[in-house]
């Protein structure tokens, strides 16, 4: 019975085709390079490798604004206002 169990709980929790298909389709709207394109359509594979890149530059650019953010803490009285400013935008 335990088996049979597990076997329903896998089924009832799987995902079906036409849910990949409309989450690919919602990813597929916030990307911006595939977006912006005429087309509307693009391979599953596609938008998961957009994906991919939009969220690997989205950490590339947190990690430069955070080293600028760092820098210019690093040039102002840390008494001051704008320094708990920019130390709260760090942490």
């Amino acid at each position: 019975m335990s088996s049979r169990r597990s076997r329903q709980s896998t089924s009832s929790s799987r995902i079906t085709d036409d849910q990949i298909i409309e989450l690919v389709s919602k990813l597929q709207q916030l990307l911006p390079e595939i977006r912006d394109r005429r087309s509307n359509k693009a391979s599953a594979n596609k938008v998961l490798q957009e994906t991919c890149n939009y969220i690997r530059s989205l950490h590339r650019e947190v990690d430069d604004l955070s080293e600028r953010l760092s820098q210019l803490l690093s040039t102002i009285d840390a008494d001051s206002p704008e320094a708990g400013i920019i130390r709260s935008l760090i942490m």
